[in-house]
């Protein structure tokens, strides 16, 4: 089977050595160009073309995926397998594979469309996710079902945790769908529409805590946006409105404080919510390191700024 391999993301890692270990060894590697990162804007490549680099696998890295399909179709690859590549594909690059190109995402497809279907299934408290094998249709993570597999998330998950027991799942989600696809018994089953929902991608700014919101709803969300993009209250510090990063855990607890009520408790902070209130035990004021709440308390009265 001849095989080309679309991704950017970290999260395809797993599933592209699984192709360098066990086969089929991928042709090519087509990903996004490397981007400039940090206050100095240093060049850097995604961690899976180092990786294919490593293992002599050529890279590609058009701006947009149109621009290499006179390439692909150059290589006549049999399975094009794209995971978080982070663009959507054009209708002809859809008729180059000879058997399929197929996506693996990180959801139990319907649910959870887009780029932030991880953080959404904490954040929803969806009991279970999963990776979901598909074939690729113009209508974003849409295409019929081949094969998917799923696993429970669990009450301490957070966005990274869980994107890393996604990563390992993917291998053998792959596997399955390349067997059958080899066999000529990979499936179409069609996603039902009316069950889906959308996750769009997430900008840092998403993390602003509603604070009318509930405790429970509030709990997850910080679970879920952790690392990315982050979670953050904007507190009065010294005459200024600052921001005031919250990691988990947090708990919801029954402490009854009108909604952004602060008080502070055992050297804890509890903010009130629209219902219930949240006891927080980590945190990093702008500007400064991470840091338990009780140090963040020496000589502060945080109060939440308006708004």
């Amino acid at each position: 089977m001849k095989l080309v391999f679309m991704a950017t993301g970290d999260i395809a890692l797993p599933a592209f050595q699984l192709l360098l270990d066990r086969g089929p060894r991928p042709l090519a590697l087509l990903t996004q160009p490397d981007k400039p990162v940090g206050r100095h804007q240093t060049l850097m490549a995604p961690a899976i073309k180092l990786e294919a680099l490593a293992a002599g696998i050529p890279v590609m890295q058009p701006l947009a995926a149109v621009d290499a399909t006179a390439e692909l179709a150059a290589m006549q690859p049999d399975v094009i397998v794209v995971m978080a590549y982070g663009q959507i594909l054009r209708q002809n690059m859809l008729t180059l594979p000879s058997l399929a190109i197929i996506n693996l995402h990180a959801s139990l497809l319907p649910k959870h469309r887009g780029a932030s279907c991880i953080q959404a299934a904490i954040a929803a408290g969806d009991c279970k996710t999963g990776i979901t094998a598909i074939h690729v249709a113009p209508k974003l993570d849409a295409g019929d079902i081949i094969y998917a597999k799923s696993l429970r998330i669990e009450d301490h998950d957070t966005g990274g945790s869980l994107h890393q027991r996604l990563a390992e799942l993917a291998p053998e989600v792959l596997q399955e769908a390349l067997k059958r696809l080899a066999a000529g018994t990979a499936e179409r089953n069609p996603q039902e529409e009316n069950q889906s929902t959308y996750a769009p991608k997430l900008e840092r700014d998403a993390g602003r805590i509603d604070w009318s919101r509930d405790a429970a709803d509030l709990e997850r969300q910080i679970r879920a946006y952790d690392p990315w993009p982050g979670t953050f209250a904007v507190v009065r510090d010294g005459g200024t409105d600052r921001r005031l990063k919250i990691f988990p855990p947090v708990e919801a607890c029954d402490t009854p404080l009108a909604p952004r009520e602060v008080l502070v408790q055992d050297g804890h902070l509890l903010i009130g919510c629209g219902c219930g209130s949240l006891r927080i035990q980590e945190v990093q004021p702008e500007g400064s390191r991470r840091m338990n709440t009780a140090d963040y308390l020496r000589g502060r009265h945080p109060r939440l700024a308006d708004g």
